[in-house]
């Protein structure tokens, strides 16, 4: 079993005298912590705050495919949560917007690194803070700048974009959707040339087609993504519709069935069931 670590920044609450604009010292101790505050949070209020967490393994066995979960959960008014590598190539790995409060500020997902660096979790609040928190993630090279082992396969083209997925109801009365899609998610980087190539968008929807979550990744994000996030459902909304489209102008469409009530609960740790909901891209690739 992976032993996973876990890394809180830096308590650093908001005072009467916190001026919007400035940028604290970063306890992490990032080279590019100032230049990355500049760029992603512009002249809105920083602050490291130990109630946004980052999980990551102890030990990367694999850079193309590390496991995040990043949790603002203890924060109130979250509206949006977003994911940084600082010293990835692409730092940007992925914004999670749980739109009108109907999903919680939580993720986990799986993504790509090119060198040991920090790992951030920023959460923007209602009142335009961002609440920052950070690990260090130790890890060797090469995760952004491998190709796909997908285009290793002859035949990868005939089964991008398809999409396997579950849902469970949680005592607390959210549902937990686990997704993933078949894609290469294409850095752009490799050696190969292969340009860059990922799905860039997902929409979460009721059955109506009521927005409840919005996920945007970028190019870091792992091949074939794995994203798991909690949703509030009301049992008369029985399943979640995602709508997806690539950088390339594929769309795709799941739909994920959601158990009425708490007889399908979540298994302990969220495990993979074997009888996924299978789904196919709306305009598969000529």
């Amino acid at each position: 079993m992976i032993k996973y670590t876990i890394v809180f920044a830096l308590s650093a609450f908001i005072t009467s005298s916190a001026i919007a604009g400035d940028v604290p010292d970063d306890p992490l101790n990032s080279p590019v912590w100032k230049d990355i505050a500049a760029r992603q949070f512009g002249a809105a209020q920083v602050v490291f705050d130990d109630r946004v967490k980052v999980v990551v393994p102890g030990v990367v066995e694999n850079q193309a495919q590390v496991p995040v979960i990043a949790d603002a959960r203890d924060l109130p008014n979250v509206d949006k949560l977003i994911v940084i590598a600082d010293l990835n190539p692409i730092q940007h790995v992925l914004t999670y917007s749980p739109g009108h409060a109907k999903a919680v500020p939580y993720i986990s997902f799986r993504m790509k690194v090119e060198q040991a660096t920090p790992v951030r979790a920023a959460a923007l609040t209602s009142d335009g803070v961002w609440h920052v928190g950070g690990v260090f993630l130790e890890a060797a090279g090469g995760g952004c700048s491998s190709p796909a082992t997908a285009r290793e396969d002859a035949d990868w083209t005939e089964t991008m974009g398809n999409a396997q997925g579950r849902a469970w109801r949680k005592a607390d009365g959210t549902a937990r959707m686990r997704l993933r899609v078949k894609h290469p998610m294409d850095t752009g980087l490799a050696k190969d040339n292969t340009p860059a190539f990922y799905i860039e968008r997902l929409d979460v929807k009721n059955k109506d087609g009521a927005p409840l979550a919005t996920l945007e990744m970028f190019e870091p994000v792992s091949e074939d993504p794995t994203v798991t996030l909690d949703i509030k459902i009301p049992p008369s909304e029985g399943s979640f519709v995602i709508d997806g489209r690539d950088n390339n102008g594929n769309v795709y469409r799941s739909t994920i069935p959601v158990p009425f009530d708490g007889s399908t609960l979540m298994p302990p740790g969220g495990a993979f069931a074997p009888n996924f909901h299978w789904t196919a891209p709306l305009n598969p690739p000529a």
